[in-house]
């Protein structure tokens, strides 16, 4: 196809300068939501055994809800009860309670109950570790240590930039599209040969990334759509006491877990529900949700999709967020999320959904070298006998950012396993941030080419912490999900290629380069 030469060149700045201010930023994103596609089984390998008895049968559960309501009451205004048990879903039933803090914001805290064989009942907060939320909070918050409503907006600026970068690197790469198609050129020219591999990964994914890019965008400003769609197609909604409903039935109990997993299997055979919550809605109504999925169709949730059903009799009522039961507007909705999420297909999607994750940072990381790789050959070009701060800059936070963000992720869910019962997100967030900003700080001060190699083997040893924490906790926490402790040993290996190669490019490279050790700076080439 041919384009003219300099509407290539514009398109060429426009992508190099956004890939720029917002590749350091996806790379983090991209990296952490690779990890998100196996939320649930790194919860299970981080979640310590827990203390309880073994979940009631299902046959069970009324008793243990009635038990838990008598002792405390303030649990009935919203309980869980969990249909699908296990390391993450500790407990056959939970509720919440607010921890009020500084500001108006208010913390939950999580509350687990079982009946010990003798009939006692048990309450424990201990419950799922927090790791893998967040794991998912620095992939929606591209890393920002904010909180969620001022991270979010810049999220969605961050995917804007991401969206134009994906256009304007479409565009530049139309003329040689045919001829480079597969071309991967690995020899003495690094530049091509990066190059060559940024161009395959942005072009092979390019529709995954599109998706990625434009559902960033609608979650970022999610509230802001909504609000404008109010306006321009209805009023507010009425505030919530104004709102009149039903008063409770007071001769008629709401339907136990049995009744409603058993009408649920009547009305929607395909749909396999996981947790039911119970509460109280407007004015004192009962309100039942059913939360679960249906493997032929996208979730609205990561992991689920909701349904509401009557309390007393169990008919559906609200099926909006129901896979398989949505009206055409919610099920195009929904389709926003599910692609975005990859939870739909099974385990093959999720396996794509990681790989093309795990190409998307490395995409981003080639970006910067090619930036690098280019600025480098444009200043010797103009005579700089020198790399320019900005050069030096840039390779130092392509160097620290990436590595200080794959080992803190490494760190904090080794540190899971010895932290037991008394993790929290606020102690994991400290490990992780600790980890990431004394890798950035020591790339600064030792500079691209020294730090590379260094931070590269810091890295690898950070992965294998992973597998080491199974084996040495292994007596107080049997290893449950082998793919965590795999997968950070296949990391840990090609973190290793990686610092060899990185070792000899530092001693055999352009000697002008921000990646030799010992640059010799030829001033007399000049001219």
């Amino acid at each position: 196809m041919k384009v003219r030469t300099d509407i290539v060149k514009m398109y060429k700045e426009i992508h190099g300068w956004v890939g720029i201010v917002s590749g350091l930023a996806l790379f983090i994103a991209f990296y952490a939501g690779a990890i998100t596609m196996f939320e649930e089984p790194l919860q299970r390998w981080a979640t310590p055994p827990a203390q309880l008895a073994p979940p009631v049968p299902l046959e069970r559960t009324q008793e243990l809800i009635d038990r838990v309501l008598a002792a405390h009451p303030e649990a009935a205004d919203d309980y869980q009860v969990h249909l699908q048990t296990g390391p993450e879903r500790p407990a056959r039933m939970t509720w919440e309670t607010d921890l009020p803090g500084g500001g108006g914001h208010h913390e939950h805290e999580i509350w687990y109950a079982a009946l010990s064989p003798d009939g006692a009942l048990q309450v424990t907060r201990q419950g799922p570790s927090p790791v893998a939320e967040l794991v998912d909070v620095l992939h929606q918050q591209v890393g920002l240590p904010f909180p969620h409503e001022v991270a979010m907006p810049i999220m969605g600026a961050v995917a804007l930039l991401y969206t134009i970068a994906i256009v304007s690197g479409l565009i530049v790469l139309l003329p040689s599209l045919v001829k480079d198609l597969f071309a991967v050129r690995i020899g003495r020219n690094v530049k091509r040969m990066w190059l060559d591999v940024h161009n395959v990964l942005g072009l092979f994914s390019l529709p995954f990334h599109l998706i990625m890019a434009l559902t960033a965008i609608i979650f970022a400003f999610h509230d802001q759509f909504y609000d404008a769609q109010g306006a321009a197609f209805g009023g507010a909604p009425p505030p919530e006491a104004a709102v009149a409903g039903p008063a409770p039935e007071a001769d008629r109990s709401v339907l136990g877990p049995m009744g409603v997993t058993a009408r649920l299997a009547e009305q929607a055979p395909g749909f396999q529900p996981v947790e039911i919550g119970y509460g109280v809605g407007r004015n004192g109504i009962p309100t039942v949700r059913v939360s679960g999925r249906d493997e032929r169709y996208g979730l609205r949730g990561p992991t689920l999709g909701f349904a509401e059903l009557d309390p007393y009799t169990g008919d559906l009522t609200g099926t909006d967020y129901m896979p398989g039961h949505q009206d055409g507007w919610s099920a195009t909705v929904t389709s926003f999320f599910a692609l975005h999420f990859g939870n739909f297909g099974g385990a093959p999607v999720r396996w794509s959904y990681f790989l093309l994750g795990i190409a998307g940072a490395f995409l981003f990381y080639t970006g910067n070298l090619l930036w690098i790789e280019s600025r480098r050959r444009r200043e010797r070009k103009a005579g700089a006998v020198q790399q320019t701060r900005s050069t030096k800059v840039l390779a130092v936070l392509t160097v620290g950012v990436p590595l200080g963000c794959v080992a803190g992720i490494s760190v904090t869910i080794a540190a899971a396993k010895p932290f037991g019962a008394s993790a929290t997100e606020g102690l994991h967030s400290v490990v992780y941030y600790a980890v990431f900003l004394a890798f950035t700080g020591w790339a600064l001060v030792r500079g691209a080419s020294r730090a590379g190699s260094e931070l590269l083997a810091a890295t690898a040893l950070a992965a294998l912490s992973v597998p080491a924490t199974t084996l040495l906790t292994m007596g107080l926490h049997p290893p449950v999900v082998p793919i965590v402790d795999f997968l950070s040993l296949i990391l840990a290996f090609a973190l290793l290629i990686m610092f060899r190669r990185t070792a000899l490019r530092a001693r055999g490279g352009p000697a002008d380069s921000v990646w030799a050790n010992t640059p010799q700076l030829a001033a007399t080439q000049q001219g």
